[in-house]
Parts: structure tokens; sequence; C-alpha cells
């Protein structure tokens, strides 16, 4: 399936992921429908940062994806969904529960039940590697055993099977991504790269940091949203969970000592009790194995192995290095 001629309506367009799928479709003049979760100033998160003539070419509707009424409105007229739309901080999922239930599962729900009524041709919903939990075996394949190890997991693991209920149940063409660690420009600072990064950036040698042993496949934003359009377009994945993952593994503590590298800097890395997370809670080993995606959709990351990473970790650090994006975070403060 194609993607040209076809009305594309891409949730979470405002994230960190979403903005970068918006511009790479935009670029490849596609129609795109961009959902912002509506706020009283009218922002567009990081879609205010595009090109104007990215802003110019796309729609931008404010709303919220809890609210069925509003989703089955702005689904109405569109024939492909890009599901982003998600709380997904991992350590405000254990103050706020409650909140991922609602967005993560309610929200999904009334997008695959809008898409059910309007006969969607495509619905690509957005899954996470934390659903695996710890690893069992590596590679981690499609049929590794589904662990919530945190309220934020558990709920995507609702999310996915209310998504592929709608797929056995009603026929809905549900496709599930399932990405790895994704970084690169723009990603919050709750997450280990911004955190690092950010903090050398503005001269701290001493990094605080929450565990360093878990080991991470972290994958690059672009490869990430290659991925997606990727399994879009392929009529293969409809009724499947594809994997997106660089299928390279690295701990924490290397990671930051490859980031330090990188910057030519000496840094002291002191671990914070309140970064941790519970100890039963902490995802020990992520490693993808993403054969099913090149298999059945040609995708391949182009930024894998550690060279691969190296790469990606520059374009990053390129990014928020440049003043303008540096002032946008607050290096050093815990965000949850």
């Amino acid at each position: 399936m194609k993607l040209e001629n076809k009305k594309l309506l891409i949730t979470g367009a405002d994230g960190f992921i979403g903005s970068h799928l918006v511009e790479t479709l935009a670029n490849r003049g596609f129609s795109i429908r961009a959902l912002v979760q509506y706020n009283s100033i009218g922002s567009w998160g990081w879609l205010e940062h595009a090109p104007q003539n990215i802003k110019k070419s796309i729609e931008v509707v404010s709303g919220d994806i809890r609210d069925p009424y509003f989703v089955e409105k702005i689904v109405e007229g569109c024939e492909v969904i890009f599901h982003l739309a998600a709380l997904i901080a991992i350590p405000y999922s254990y103050h706020a529960p409650d909140s991922y239930v609602d967005v993560n599962i309610k929200g999904t729900l009334n997008i695959v039940n809008a898409a059910r009524k309007h006969k969607v041709t495509k619905v690509v919903h957005t899954s996470t590697s934390e659903v695996y939990g710890t690893a069992i075996y590596v590679p981690i394949d499609e049929k590794h055993p589904l662990q919530g190890q945190s309220p934020y997991s558990a709920s995507k693991i609702g999310a996915d099977q209310i998504a592929m209920s709608f797929f056995t149940s009603f026929n809905v063409p549900v496709a599930i991504i399932r990405p790895f660690n994704t970084y690169g420009p723009r990603q919050s600072s709750r997450a280990v790269i911004p955190t690092v990064i950010t903090q050398i950036a503005k001269g701290e040698t001493t990094i605080k940091l929450g565990s360093l042993t878990p080991t991470r496949d972290f994958n690059y934003v672009q490869d990430t949203v290659d991925g997606f359009i990727s399994i879009a377009e392929s009529d293969k994945t409809i009724g499947e969970v594809t994997n997106v993952g660089s299928g390279f593994e690295i701990s924490v503590g290397d990671l930051v000592t490859t980031i330090a590298s990188l910057f030519d800097k000496k840094i002291e890395i002191v671990e914070e009790k309140n970064r941790l997370r519970p100890e039963k809670s902490e995802v020990m080993r992520l490693l993808a194995c993403n054969n099913k995606a090149h298999q059945i959709t040609g995708w391949k990351p182009n930024y894998s192995n550690l060279e691969g990473l190296k790469k990606g970790l520059k374009n990053t650090i390129d990014w928020f290095t440049d003043e303008k994006n540096l002032n946008y975070y607050k290096t050093g403060e815990y965000t949850i």
C-alpha cells in the first residue's frame, strides 16, 4: 500500500517521534492531519519549530484522544492513522497510573473504534520494547513473553491488546510497531541520552544518573520514523507486531562513557536514588531481533552497531548543543 493520495492522521504529532514523522512525511508531499494535545496557549509542541513550509502544508488539530466524540470527528476523512499519542514517562507512571490507563488504553480504544466506523485503510499503533520487560532470551523477537514491570508498560500491553482485538474481532486493519529505545533531537529530558548530553553541554563534570547496569537497544529517530513508514506501506504487517530496533545493545554506563568521549570530556558519574526505578520494576536487558521487520517490509537500521550509535549520538549532540535548543531544557533537574 502506497501512502500517496491518502489522507494521513498522526496522533501525538507534537511529540518527539511524532514531530519527526510529520516532517518526514510532509517533505514527501503527503496530506497530513496532525493531532496535537489541546492546551490553552495553542502550542503545537515540537511542531512549533518545524520549517514554515512544513507548517503551512499540514492541517494541525488540537484535542485529546481520551474524548471518543472528538476522536471520531478527527478520524473522519482519513485513510491511514499513525497512532503515537500516549503518556510515556516510566517514573511518572508510578505516581499517576490511572492517567496511563486513561490515555494509553482508552485513547487507543477510541482510535480503533473510530477507525472501524470510518473504514480506515490502515492503523499503525505504537507499542514499546518496555512491554517485554527484562529479556528472558535475546535477541528479543515478537514472540517473547510480555511482562508489565511498570504501570507504563502494563498500560501499553493493554493498549496493544485492545488494538489487536479490533483486528481479530472486527477486521480493523491494525499493524503494531514496537520500537526499541528511540533517541535523537527533541527527545524529552526524562530519557538517559538527553539527560547526559544536556548536563555535559552545560559544563557539568559530575553527571547525575540512575542505574548504570541495564542494557538497551538504542534506535536513532530517523530509523524509527522509517520503520513507521515501512510498516504502514507493507500489506504484510496487518495483524502483526513488528519490532523496530538496531540489534545492538550497550549498557547505560558504557553509553555515558561513549557520549563523554564524543564531547572529549572527563566526567564523574553519581548515582542518585531518586532516579532509580523500584528494584523489580527495572528492565535489565533489551536487545531487539529485527529480522521480521526486514523480511516483511525491507526495513533495516542505518544506525546499527557501535559506529552507527556514535553517528546518531553525534547528530543528537550537535542538535542539543545549539544554544537555542539547549535552552528548552532544565539541565540537571530530574524530570519524572
